[in-house]
């Protein structure tokens, strides 16, 4: 190869690595750029005020949607209020901010929508956690468990499903617990499934012996507990279906208050005293 050809080729070689340098120079602006960007987006997220939270500091007004449907979460009482578990946890919560609750009536299937809109502040209602829903809306701890049960007679020795083996367990036939119980018979061939029309017949083959256990949803547990039946929840739930607030995505600060409240509520028994009174007969 002639003087001239290296010479050549030598240049190509250098406009390569000269180019590649300059790109490689590119991409880490961009990348010094996007990291920057992203600092500056935290900070301003970070700093920025709740706009829900401000305006019920300054209103004193908590707007709450709820669908009086639902006893004794939420119901409508003789003079045609709102009134149930959820108000009265809707108004201690309130109190603890100097503010007064503002309950706006919205059928079930629209809470969400009238959050999202802006037409509420947050919304009470016995409403489940919606993993779905979790990058349009924060959700608070859960106040209320109201998935599958284990429940017993409170003689029985069954201190949880691990002693269900050989033992007859009654369920509402195409319900949760029904699911719940299949799993656990795939588990221990032994355990006998027993299927009836409702919870409550569930309940009652149980208490008159046809069974030893049934697999309950924690609203009806509750509620035939409240009615005086000889019932004792056994176990951690087998379907988790939490009982949450729900509040706008960027409430963060209205997020805080409130899961300050339900931290204190449950330290204090304040939730336990509210579920008994409105669980009772």
């Amino acid at each position: 190869m002639n003087s001239l050809c290296k010479r050549q080729t030598r240049q190509v070689f250098r406009n390569l690595a000269s180019h590649q340098q300059h790109l490689l120079l590119a991409c880490a602006a961009l990348v010094i750029v996007g990291l920057l960007a992203f600092g500056w987006i935290n900070r301003y997220f970070l700093t920025s005020e709740d706009g829900t939270w401000q305006r019920i500091q300054q209103s004193g007004v908590w707007r709450v949607g709820m669908d009086p449907s639902f006893p004794p979460f939420d119901l409508l009482d003789g003079a045609g209020q709102p009134t149930g578990f959820d108000v009265e946890l809707a108004q201690a919560i309130a109190a603890r901010w100097g503010a007064q609750v503002q309950i706006v009536a919205i059928g079930f299937d629209g809470l969400t929508d009238a959050l999202l809109a802006g037409k509420v502040d947050s919304v009470v209602s016995a409403l489940p956690y919606d993993p779905r829903l979790t990058e349009d809306l924060r959700y608070s701890s859960s106040y209320f468990e109201a998935g599958v049960r284990l429940a017993v007679g409170k003689e029985s020795p069954i201190r949880g499903v691990d002693d269900l083996a050989g033992k007859r367990l009654a369920v509402e036939w195409g319900s949760a617990g029904d699911a719940a119980a299949r799993k656990l018979q795939r588990g221990d061939p032994t355990l006998q499934r027993l299927t009836f029309p409702s919870p409550q017949a569930a309940v009652e083959a149980m208490l008159n012996g046809a069974a030893d256990g049934v697999l309950v949803d924690g609203v009806t547990l509750r509620q035939m507990q409240g009615e005086g039946a000889d019932l004792l929840a056994v176990g951690a739930a087998l379907e988790s279906n939490p009982y949450v607030i729900a509040l706008p995505l960027a409430a963060y600060t209205l997020h805080e208050e409130i899961e300050s409240a339900l931290t204190d509520f449950v330290t204090t028994g304040f939730l336990n005293a509210l579920e008994n009174r409105w669980f009772s007969e």
